[in-house]
């Protein structure tokens, strides 16, 4: 499928310095981490001709005319698919590094309370996707910092703020990039790299779905931090997307379409390095056709809840159990000092209109103590599993 108009990247020799006392290694470890290893050197693509193949424009066109339909679908809908669908584009961006939690725990991270870690981590990747989507119609080198920080500045502060000043390398050992998969290019090349990417990121002459793809590859090829690599730059396509104004209300979960099977993802990433920029768009696009048809089955699932929840629900239309139902279908797990914030009304009657759920079997009372006393809707956290569960599935054929 490759036209041979991309160039693939080359390598160059650097030596390494190893951190570890050489009594540490044995003879043949000191001996291979003497000798230098081969950093990738990607070309700079910010005035590169694209040319894909006939049939990738043809799957990426037919991808972006369904991810705008879906955008205005989920902007009509009674139940508040923006803050829903974001959720889920960050856990299956998460999921991706093998950073899983199923919906229950995500939300109690976002109360928080105390959770688990990767909890923690899925939210603060959801702070990422936010800072990404409100970042402007470009992506610039303080976006991807801004995004980056958002996504670490919690759990790991020392290594935002600025590109790394380190080598990495994807698979092979700890002890030092030889043998390793991947071996991105040098620290000193990357700021260099970025301002070449954010000049193509910046270009008006190419789809959206297809620059938004290829950014994403060499944004991943330049790994430009010591950690966090893969989901900054699943989370900066959206900077993308929005700003062209191929979506204007949602988040299109494009990453729940890549998990379904992320060896051909992994492997398109690779063809990317290798001069074969196609398969990343044609995968970014099967993804998107994929992440349309679970994202319509959840919005139904929510919808479906929610006029279920009203018809079971018997008050006062003044009542705040009312929008108290719409709070949950975004906020699944909830203690009474949460409605209270978001609602705009006092404790007292947050509890009131958590107990009228819970005895209309909206809401499950979870624990009893009373000063720790949180509410979960068990059909709204099922079905925001399956539809991770459908994202993980993958594919036949």
């Amino acid at each position: 499928m490759t036209t041979g108009t991309w160039p693939a990247i080359g390598t160059e020799p650097r030596e390494w310095t190893s951190r570890i006392d050489p009594g540490h290694l044995d003879v043949w470890q000191r001996h291979r981490t003497e000798r230098p290893y081969g950093a990738a050197v990607p070309a700079f693509i910010a005035d590169l001709q694209v040319r894909l193949a006939p049939e990738t424009l043809a799957e990426e066109l037919r991808a972006s005319a369904e991810i705008i339909r879906f955008d205005a679908e989920m902007a009509v809908l009674p139940v508040p698919m923006p803050a829903i669908l974001l959720r889920s584009e960050s856990a299956s961006s998460s999921q991706i590094e093998r950073l899983t939690s199923n919906a229950r725990n995500i939300a109690i991270a976002e109360l928080d309370l105390a959770s688990k870690q990767n909890s923690e981590l899925i939210v603060a990747n959801v702070r990422a996707m936010q800072r990404a989507l409100d970042a402007g119609p470009r992506i610039t080198g303080t976006t991807i910092l801004d995004t980056h920080e958002a996504l670490l500045g919690h759990s790991d502060p020392d290594i935002v703020g600025a590109w790394r000043t380190e080598q990495v390398w994807i698979g092979g050992s700890d002890i030092s990039p030889h043998g390793a998969e991947f071996i991105p290019p040098h620290a000193d090349r990357v700021p260099e790299l970025i301002d070449d990417l954010v000049a193509f990121a910046g270009r008006n002459d190419l789809p959206v779905l297809a620059q938004a793809s290829l950014v994403h590859a060499q944004f991943e090829t330049i790994h430009p931090f010591l950690d966090g690599n893969g989901r900054t730059g699943r989370a900066i396509m959206h900077t993308l997307l929005r700003g062209s104004g191929l979506t204007r209300h949602s988040t299109v979960p494009v990453s729940s379409g890549l998990l379904r099977d992320t060896t051909r993802y992994f492997d398109a990433l690779t063809a990317y390095r290798e001069g074969d920029p196609d398969q990343i768009v044609v995968q970014a696009s099967k993804a998107a056709f994929a992440a349309v048809v679970n994202g319509r089955q959840l919005a139904a699932d929510m919808t479906a809840w929610r006029e279920t929840a009203r018809e079971s629900l018997v008050a006062r239309s003044d009542s705040a159990a009312w929008p108290l139902i719409d709070l949950i279908v975004r906020q699944p797990v909830v203690n009474a000092d949460r409605v209270a914030a978001e609602l705009g009304i006092g404790v007292r009657a947050a509890r009131n209109a958590l107990d009228r759920l819970t005895d209309a079997g909206v809401l499950t009372l979870v624990t009893t103590a009373r000063r720790d006393r949180i509410w979960q809707a068990p059909a709204v956290l099922e079905a925001m599993d399956d539809f991770a569960r459908r994202a993980g599935r993958r594919a036949h054929g």
